[in-house]
């Protein structure tokens, strides 16, 4: 991926995350936030291990949506949680980016 689309990209997950964030005064909200959080970075993990680079991440990102909904409704959230999704997706990309072998903040 070409660095200004890189860049564009980690804006994208950035926000997600500030925008997780922002949730954190309503607690029960933050905290489905939160479950939807752990069950994306679990498949992340799984289809990137732990040894990857930031181009390779943003590789998976595209497709996220459609796995993200298969493994998000695999399990018994709360409800609204398709609302909730492309926050909790980009949120969960800026954590796991900080695991890339060549992350600079």
């Amino acid at each position: 991926m070409p660095p200004v689309a890189l860049e564009a990209t980690r804006q994208e997950w950035e926000d997600g995350h500030r925008r997780l964030e922002a949730k954190a005064s309503d607690r029960a909200l933050y905290v489905q936030y939160l479950a939807e959080l752990e069950i994306v970075l679990d498949q992340l993990r799984r289809r990137l291990g732990q040894t990857f680079t930031l181009d390779e991440l943003a590789d998976t990102y595209p497709g996220a949506d459609r796995w993200v909904q298969e493994a998000l409704a695999e399990h018994e959230l709360t409800r609204g949680w398709p609302a909730r999704m492309t926050t909790v997706i980009d949120a969960a990309f800026h954590l796991y980016s900080r695991g890339a072998v060549d992350y600079r903040p």
